[in-house]
């Protein structure tokens, strides 16, 4: 008879099973190949706030967000925070620096806790890049990521900060957005730290315009720290 852990491991291994196959990259594996591409994933589990990546880690592993977010950022030297990116639940990330093996710019902290599954170099290199259909789904990666890093970089080249916050906060509703019947609500915990360090502003400029916004009602901060934008936010944003 199993023990209440064994049987905790087995039903968790399944829930990550279950994602991995929503994961294109992961389903276009025949099944041979991905049962071997599971069985080599190594699983890891975060605290929030603690880095998950370095920045001379980054040509070792692919990784798989299981659970919970985290965040790409720069590190300035007067060690500030430029947000680059924010990745959730069935994210992946890490495989351009194992495409050409050159290490990435960027240190990836956990916003919360979080699981993430390492896939190494060797397996990465053995089971995808000979696989015509995996080879496809990593362009469509790189092109997505592409487009991505466009959009934060016009938002940030905006001269009005206003217009940088809308801009980035319609960027994130774009990417982690959950429609209802009072807008779009953002699914990220952010502070307001966080936000300025999306926004290239104070985080005093963000509090004050994130203020503003609230009082003019284009927005809504909800109590988990998660912004509702409504109808005068998109309404505004077209007019910018």
């Amino acid at each position: 008879m199993s023990t209440p852990a064994r049987v905790d491991k087995q039903a968790e291994e399944s829930q990550h099973g279950r994602l991995l196959r929503t994961i294109p990259l992961f389903s276009c594996l025949d099944p041979a190949e991905f049962h071997e591409v599971q069985g080599r994933i190594v699983e890891k589990r975060f605290h929030k706030n603690q880095v998950v990546l370095l920045e001379e880690d980054t040509a070792s592993y692919m990784y798989i967000v299981y659970g919970g977010k985290v965040r790409v950022v720069h590190l300035g030297s007067d060690g500030s925070e430029r947000i680059l990116a924010v990745h959730k639940r069935g994210d992946v990330f890490g495989e351009m620096a194992l495409l050409d093996a050159k290490t990435a710019p960027a240190t990836v902290i956990a916003m919360e806790d979080v699981e993430i599954g390492l896939l190494s170099k060797e397996t990465f290199q053995k089971l995808f890049l000979k696989n015509e259909k995996v080879l496809l789904q990593l362009v469509a990666i790189l092109c997505r990521r592409l487009r991505e890093a466009q959009l934060v970089m016009k938002a940030i080249a905006l001269p009005d900060a206003e217009q940088r916050l809308r801009s980035i906060l319609n960027h994130l509703s774009l990417l982690h957005g959950v429609k209802d019947d009072r807008g779009v609500v953002i699914a990220l915990r952010l502070t307001h730290k966080e936000l300025a360090g999306y926004t290239s502003v104070s985080r005093e400029t963000v509090t004050r315009l994130l203020h503003r916004m609230t009082e003019e009602g284009d927005l809504e901060m909800l109590e988990n720290r998660t912004i509702l934008l409504k109808g005068g936010f998109t309404e505004k944003l077209q007019l910018l």
